[in-house]
């Protein structure tokens, strides 16, 4: 990474442990950035940093964290092949879903991130991440695994990690999804073609 990119995440980063542009600035314990690499083509975004996001500063490091890192090195992903990220960066408080005006607030933050990391390939983990992005609250099972071109962008939605945690027959819908992320990734030349 060159000395010009560097400065930019590091004010970025700086912007965002100082922000304090919405009330979870005053219950979060630590600003939870983003976690891979900072110029991956495929990047994953979830909902909300939770209890052990918040008390580590690093996304998906609790038990969906654990999931989501196994599906992904079931396809042969590796840290250096992603960036992981949410569409708020603070822990709303007891875990609830982020408020519009956090979302809202936050997307100029996401904004930024996107054009640092300039992902080819985006996956949105749950419901509220397909929300922020599209606007309209998605029928999970109508809209995931299908890839969607927005802006240059291709954009697959999958259930959130916690869901399967919660419900354990959609760990396969995520599997395959992750499968079809390897695939499209192959297909544009971004990874190496798995071996058989």
């Amino acid at each position: 990474m060159n000395e010009d990119i560097r400065a930019k995440w590091k004010k970025f980063e700086d912007d965002c442990r100082s922000c304090n542009a919405c009330p979870l600035s005053k219950t979060r314990t630590n600003v939870v950035i983003s976690r891979g690499a900072k110029d991956a083509s495929l990047m994953l975004i979830g909902e909300a940093p939770g209890h052990d996001e918040d008390i580590k500063g690093l996304p998906f490091v609790g038990r969906s964290g654990q999931l989501l890192q196994n599906l992904l090195a079931a396809y042969g992903f590796k840290e250096k092949d992603y960036h992981i990220c949410n569409i708020v960066k603070c822990r709303p408080p007891e875990n609830r879903r982020p408020e519009q005006v956090e979302i809202a607030t936050c997307k100029k933050l996401l904004a930024q991130q996107f054009a640092l990391v300039k992902p080819k390939v985006i996956v949105l983990l749950g419901s509220t991440a397909y929300e922020a992005f599209f606007g309209d609250k998605p029928v999970m099972r109508d809209v995931r695994g299908a890839f969607r071109e927005v802006k240059g962008y291709q954009i697959m939605t999958t259930y959130h990690p916690a869901f399967a945690l919660r419900n354990d027959k959609m760990k396969i819908p995520i599997y395959e999804d992750m499968g079809k992320v390897r695939k499209k990734l192959e297909e544009m030349g971004l990874i190496e073609t798995l071996d058989k």
